[in-house]
Order: structure tokens, then C-alpha cells, then sequence
């Protein structure tokens, strides 16, 4: 007898954008063993509103694009949350043009997208003259808006999983002009309690004293420790003005524990926060 398909537990993970972006994709990546079920925000905030309101069991949030840099709004999000990070995960960004099925690319006259996503292919329609570009909310949305509106004449730039999802035709595929376009993602979790986090990766944010020298002894006490310093990045603390919250990542080299790095930086720190305890995610 055929064994029966196998069933995979069903997971609810907020994203910002609709079905068929690239935050589904990274998603449907990170949770194989899972039926995702996405939960679309329009906005980075509602998407960490949902997670803790409990509309979804966890959230993926972009935080870092290697063209772009780093998305600064988000780490603000990430402080004022009741959220964790337990997992990151890398993303190739690929970029495909796509319309209905059986359209040529010479029928097309305009192509909408994600502005970023359009800053990142104008080079490619340099040789098609007569298309114009249009900028809309959502790479996976204006895939949806070629689909509804039956026009011929009208393509869109986005993730594959898009053209599969509204049975569109990728007319030209990997389209964008850098080709080591990565996103890191940010998957996350409700409660701040890290405590009981595995992984190899440590996030942290923290303020220093309004002196000299003040954060340069917290990199210097991270160096004692042979800590392999993977990202360091600051934002103004509101109402403070010229003072700022530092947030770094950080990797353990398995001599020194979590509680020992801690400890170490505690004491020359204000507002220590661990923002989330994982494995380092793999890169692409």
C-alpha cells in the first residue's frame, strides 16, 4: 500500500508584503518542515504587531540588504518590542520579469515593482526603450495586478514565487544588475526571555556613557575575549540628543559562554539587552 502524504505541522509567520515576496520565500526557506501559512502586513510594524497579539506564532523581518544597508526603522521596531530573534536567514535576492502567459517582452509598455526593485534592474531596460517603469507598494502585489488586469501590455519585476503563484510567465529571469544581492532576515519569536535560546550568534543593543573612550571599552573587552565581532551599528536614542543605542552581533569561538561575554561588557554598559540568542544562519 502508498503510505499516506505526509502532514507537516502548520506554522502562521507574519510577513511584510503579500503572497509570492521575497519575506515568503526566505519564510517557505527557513520553515521546510513546515506548512507556512503567511500572514501579510503592510508594514513592518503591524507585521510585529501580529506576532504579539498572537495572529501569528513568528515573524520574518528583513534587516539588512548588502546593496541597500541596513534598515534602520527595523532596529527601532526591534527595541520597542516585545519580540526575540531565534533564527536569521540569507536570502539571494533575484529579480524576474514576468507578465501573462504567452506574452512577449517586446508587447510590453509598462513594468511595475518595488522601487528598490526597479532601481535594481533599470539597466536591463535600457535596451527596451518604449517600457516604462512604474513604482507600486509591493514586488509580489504588482505581479497580482498584471494577473487581474488582463492586459498584455503590462509586466512586473519579482520573485518567482510570485509567477508561480499567479500563473504568470518569467520572461527574463536574474535581471538585476548586481548579482551578490543578499537580504538578511530576522526570524521572530514573542517574549524577551532568551535565556533558554541555543545558537552560536548573540545580538545585543546598549547605550554607553556620554564620554570618551566609553565604547571603545566595550570593543576592547569583546576583543580580550577573542569574540568574532560580525556587525556594529548605531541609532540615535530619541530625547537624548548626540547620545546613541549601539546594537552588534556578535559570534562565540566556544571558549567563552554567553553569560561570561555578558558579564565582561555588563559593567562599562547601560541598558544591556540581549535581542536574541541563535545559530548563525548560513550564508549564500
Amino acid at each position: 500500500m502508498t503510505p499516506p502524504p505526509l502532514t507537516l505541522p502548520q506554522l502562521r509567520v507574519s510577513i511584510q508584503g503579500y503572497a509570492g515576496a521575497f519575506h515568503e520565500a526566505a519564510a517557505r526557506a527557513h520553515f521546510r518542515d513546515h506548512e507556512v501559512v503567511t500572514v501579510p502586513g503592510h508594514t513592518f510594524a503591524e507585521v510585529l504587531a501580529q506576532v504579539e497579539s498572537g495572529e501569528s506564532q513568528t515573524a520574518l523581518m528583513a534587516i539588512e540588504n548588502t546593496l541597500a544597508g541596513s534598515l534602520m526603522a527595523n532596529y527601532d521596531l526591534l527595541q520597542r518590542s516585545n519580540l526575540r530573534i531565534t533564527a536569521e536567514v540569507y536570502l539571494r535576492i533575484r529579480q524576474n520579469l514576468m507578465a501573462l502567459p504567452g506574452v512577449s517582452i517586446g508587447e510590453l509598455r509598462e513594468v511595475y515593482s518595488h522601487p528598490i526593485a526597479l532601481m535594481q534592474v533599470r539597466e536591463f531596460f535600457q535596451a527596451w526603450p518604449k517600457i516604462k517603469l512604474v513604482e507600486s507598494a509591493d514586488t509580489a502585489l504588482s505581479a497580482l495586478h498584471v494577473r487581474e488586469s488582463g492586459d498584455r501590455t503590462r509586466g512586473a519585476v519579482a520573485h518567482s514565487l510570485a509567477a508561480r503563484l499567479y500563473g504568470l510567465d518569467i520572461l527574463a529571469d536574474g535581471i538585476e544588475t548586481n548579482k551578490l544581492n543578499h537580504t538578511r532576515f530576522l526570524v521572530l519569536e514573542r517574549g524577551r526571555d532568551a535565556s533558554q535560546d541555543v545558537g552560536d550568534k548573540v545580538s545585543l543593543s546598549f547605550s554607553v556613557s556620554h564620554e570618551s573612550g566609553s565604547l571603545s571599552r566595550v570593543l576592547m573587552v569583546l576583543d580580550a575575549y577573542k569574540i568574532n565581532l560580525t556587525k556594529i551599528q548605531s541609532t540615535p536614542i530619541i530625547g537624548r540628543p548626540w547620545q546613541y543605542r549601539f546594537y552588534v552581533d556578535f559570534e562565540l569561538n566556544g571558549s567563552v559562554s554567553v553569560t561570561e561575554a555578558l558579564a565582561g561588557i555588563q559593567p562599562i554598559t547601560q541598558e544591556l539587552r540581549i535581542l536574541g540568542i541563535y545559530p548563525a544562519g548560513e550564508k549564500p
